[in-house]
């Protein structure tokens, strides 16, 4: 595989909504992995052939903050589609800088098209939301931070 070929492979799988890419032949094997930091590593295993890494660093946007955020996460209950609003065009649960009690909806996951209200397990105020509306979020997955 060029050089080429693999930055138009992590583009893509950078663009695509995944969180893995695994792909291992005789030549090489390649794991591109999105979390925070992109980062994709090639180890090749056939004589001849020089090992490669690469290591991407994700873009700094206007929406990520620079600073630490410390406090309690709220994490998604289940694999779905989270949803920060009600319904479309209505006003999001919350929004940062509000505060939240214990029990109060947050937002909703949706899995095989069921609504799961998602619940403020703490008292707090909203420092960061770490999802968009009409993402998909995995189980577990940091939703929000409350301070």
């Amino acid at each position: 595989m060029e050089v080429k070929e693999m930055k138009e492979l992590i583009a893509a799988v950078s663009t695509a909504n995944v969180d893995e890419f695994e792909y291992n032949n005789e030549e090489f094997s390649i794991r591109i992995a999105k979390k925070k930091a992109k980062i994709a590593t090639v180890d090749a295993s056939v004589a001849g052939v020089p090992v490669q890494n690469a290591a991407i660093m994700p873009e700094q946007s206007e929406e990520q903050p620079e600073e630490v955020l410390y406090g309690d996460e709220i994490k998604a209950p289940l694999v779905g589609t989270f949803y920060a609003a009600p319904s479309e065009g209505a006003e999001p649960f919350v929004s940062v800088g509000d505060k939240v009690k214990k029990g109060q909806v947050i937002g909703i996951v949706e899995a095989m098209k069921l609504m799961n209200e998602v619940e403020s397990e703490y008292d707090g105020t909203v420092a960061a939301i770490l999802v968009e509306n009409g993402e998909m979020v995995e189980y577990g997955q940091p939703l929000m931070v409350i301070q």
